[in-house]
């Protein structure tokens, strides 16, 4: 082609560089080109072939120059290993735009067993015309560098991101295993599979690796095909792979291995010496073979798989722990169902908010519901759901009112805090216990209802005549924040209005008011109904009490006035004693006249008019109260062997199955239950006490 040309003029009559003739020094510089570069540069004629090409590209890819010199581009590129397109040749040797940093792949003679990726670059070739026109190319040049390794590491780094953006979506060992073989193959492995240990499919913590040992492995994910696998079945999921594919051990990093006569890349799936299973990849026949570069980019893949492993157990075990938690008991109705009409719902959601609910039979028939929320959920936030559950329980017996209750469970929530590490009053840490509260106390005989709240919650009444009342009482700080006084109302209800709780909803807002009376306006419906309703409007992780208040029958209570006398106590007594054998209760009168003795003439001698006795008749309980104006304590004494008195609350106690003192604005009340049996026999009967009048 370059024989066409016309020499270039001598120096007399040429430009010249340094004092060097410009066409001389183009010659130069194509000799430098075409005999030292280490960049293939490739001339083609007019009829595309191959005219000339750098000696460099030639030794590399183990060509013969006789072999490819003068022939048709399709045949002499045959020879570097690598097909090209004619008609793309054609395009740009026809005035088309050039090509630059096209992506060819081939496989040269010089590495026949693996892919080479080559950049080529392509453009026309003209000679000046005159007066500078542009004459009709002449050939087309090509510049051609292996760019294998820029590729394969460019297609690593991919595989590396893509690895960190979808292995570990969830936090579930089984899908995370398969999301490593969806990343990996079949662009990476024509064949992967995934074992875990049997300690990590069963959401056991992994064992240790010791030397020499490897836990039972079982087949979690496989992907590929057999054909891809050079023919070998791929195991089944749940099959025993070790030993066998994996080898006799498994090798401490991703390391080579040959089995069935193929060579697989197996790596342990690891984290902190403990192991969690193991991978095994594997080329499609006829692919490049695995290097040490793929090596280092497995151990990126299966260190990130195995944190993501772990991190889904330790959730699986700590789900399992809250939800064993969280799945706290329901208290039995019976207790309660002629205070209220309850439904209650729990709305789980797997993120262990630390809500909680209860409903607790307290004296005199009344009834505690209680709803509350721990802040941050978590299993921190679950165990200290349970302490704090365990604690409102607790201190309900203690006949507190509601207010007084929250006051001793914040000191409770500042106690857990302090156990924690926390100072309390100085911001809350990601673990520091904080909780939102609601008690509600109503009483059957009277109607009345006392609430006290700590934070925020759902609490509202929606009364007969279908009249809402969103305002019941105000909200408070949170347990374990500010602390008391914590805000407080009491009401008087009609029986019949349905009373709404649920837990914390600071962070979704809660249902409407609108909603929430729409769902309990109804009170032909039933509370079960209503709570399913208004279940669906909540947030996951959220308890729901709905309590229809029902008022205890006449027949069901007696009630006298008491002079402050201590000759009104025998006229007492009788009349106490007449009304249990008129309501045939199965238990000994002579018990009943006897605590009622010991209590009214207690309340006369040292309390503060006025003063009242009242009996309350229960399914398995009789209730003895006697209330007084005055807020002094009494208290259990043991009286000694010659004093005349100082016995009668030692006795109220050795017959009564339970006692207690509940104090209120105006006074106290000092109250003892006694067991009923069925054949009419009470917890007094052959005790020998004698005549109680003379006691």
């Amino acid at each position: 082609m370059f024989e066409d040309v016309p020499p270039p003029p001598g120096p007399e009559g040429a430009a010249s560089l340094g004092g060097v003739a410009v066409s001389v020094l183009d010659h130069a510089v194509l000799d430098a080109v075409f005999r030292q570069s280490s960049v293939g540069v490739h001339v083609l004629d007019r009829e595309l072939r191959l005219v000339r090409v750098t000696g460099a590209a030639l030794a590399m890819r183990g060509v013969a120059e006789e072999d490819v010199l003068g022939r048709p581009a399709v045949e002499a590129y045959r020879h570097f290993g690598v097909e090209v397109k004619e008609q793309v040749l054609r395009d740009v040797l026809d005035g088309g735009t050039p090509a630059r940093d096209v992506l060819v792949r081939g496989r040269p003679p010089q590495d026949p067993g693996r892919k080479h990726v080559y950049s080529v670059s392509l453009y026309p070739l003209y000679t000046p015309g005159p007066d500078g026109a542009r004459r009709p190319a002449i050939g087309l040049v090509a510049t051609v560098t292996d760019v294998t390794l820029r590729v394969l590491a460019e297609q690593r780094l991919a595989l590396l991101y893509e690895a960190r953006e979808r292995i570990g979506r969830t936090l579930d060992v089984e899908r995370t295993a398969r999301e490593l073989v969806e990343v990996t193959a079949p662009g990476f492995a024509g064949s992967v599979v995934v074992a875990l240990t049997d300690a990590v499919l069963r959401g056991k913590p992994p064992e240790l690796r010791r030397a020499g040992e490897t836990p039972l492995l079982r087949c979690t994910a496989v992907g590929g095909s057999a054909h891809a696998d050079g023919g070998v079945p791929l195991p089944e999921p749940g099959a025993v792979l070790l030993p066998g594919l994996f080898g006799e051990r498994l090798p401490d990093g991703p390391e080579l291995r040959r089995w069935d006569g193929e060579v697989r890349l197996v790596a342990p799936l690891a984290v902190r010496g403990q192991l969690l299973g193991a991978v095994a990849f594997r080329r499609p026949p006829g692919a490049d073979p695995y290097t040490e570069d793929d090596l280092a980019l497995v151990e990126g893949v299966t260190a990130h798989t195995a944190t993501c492993l772990e991190n889904a157990l330790r959730f699986t075990r700590e789900h399992t722990v809250m939800t064993a938690l969280q799945s706290w008991p329901l208290r039995p109705d019976g207790e309660t169902r002629h205070a209220v009409e309850l439904a209650q719902r729990h709305r789980p959601g797997g993120t262990g908010a630390g809500s909680w609910f209860d409903v607790i039979a307290l004296p005199g028939a009344r009834v505690a519901l209680v709803v509350g929320q721990v802040e941050r959920p978590g299993l921190s936030a679950v165990a200290t759901m349970g302490r704090l559950r365990t604690a409102v329980y607790s201190l309900a017996t203690l006949d507190l009112s509601p207010h007084e209750l929250l006051a001793r469970l914040h000191a409770v929530t500042q106690r857990l805090a302090r156990e924690q590490g926390h100072a309390p009053g100085h911001g809350h840490g990601d673990d520091e216990p904080a909780a939102s509260c609601t008690v509600a106390v109503h009483d059957p005989v009277t109607g009345r209802l006392d609430l006290a709240r700590a934070g925020t919650s759902l609490c509202v009444a929606v009364r007969p005549d279908g009249s809402l009342d969103a305002d019941l009482v105000e909200e408070g700080p949170l347990l374990g924040d500010d602390g008391p006084p914590f805000a407080c109302s009491s009401h008087f209800l009609p029986e019949g209005t349905t009373l709404c709780l649920a837990s914390s909803a600071r962070a979704d807002g809660g249902p409407s008011q609108a909603r929430v009376a729409q769902a309990l306006a109804a009170p032909d419906r039933g509370t079960h109904p209503m709570a399913d309703d208004l279940a669906a409007l909540l947030a996951p992780e959220r308890v729901l009490l709905v309590a229809r208040t029902l008022r205890l029958p006449a027949s069901d209570v007696a009630e006298w006035e008491v002079p402050g006398e201590l000759s009104a106590v025998a006229p007492t007594r009788h009349a106490a004693e007449d009304r249990v054998r008129e309501w045939g209760l199965g238990v000994d009168p002579l018990t009943v006249e006897l605590i009622v003795s010991e209590l009214v003439t207690n309340a006369v001698r040292h309390g503060a008019p006025p003063y009242a006795l009242r009996l309350l008749r229960g399914e398995s309980t009789l209730t003895v109260e006697v209330r007084d104006g005055a807020a002094t304590a009494p208290h259990l004494r043991h009286a000694k062997a010659g004093d005349e008195g100082g016995r009668g609350l030692h006795i109220c106690a050795m017959l009564a199955d339970a006692w207690g003192v509940r104090y209120e604005e105006d006074g106290k009340t000092v109250w003892a239950e006694i067991a009923l049996d069925g054949d009419g026999n009470g917890a007094g009967a052959g005790i020998g006490f004698g005549d109680p009048a003379s006691a």
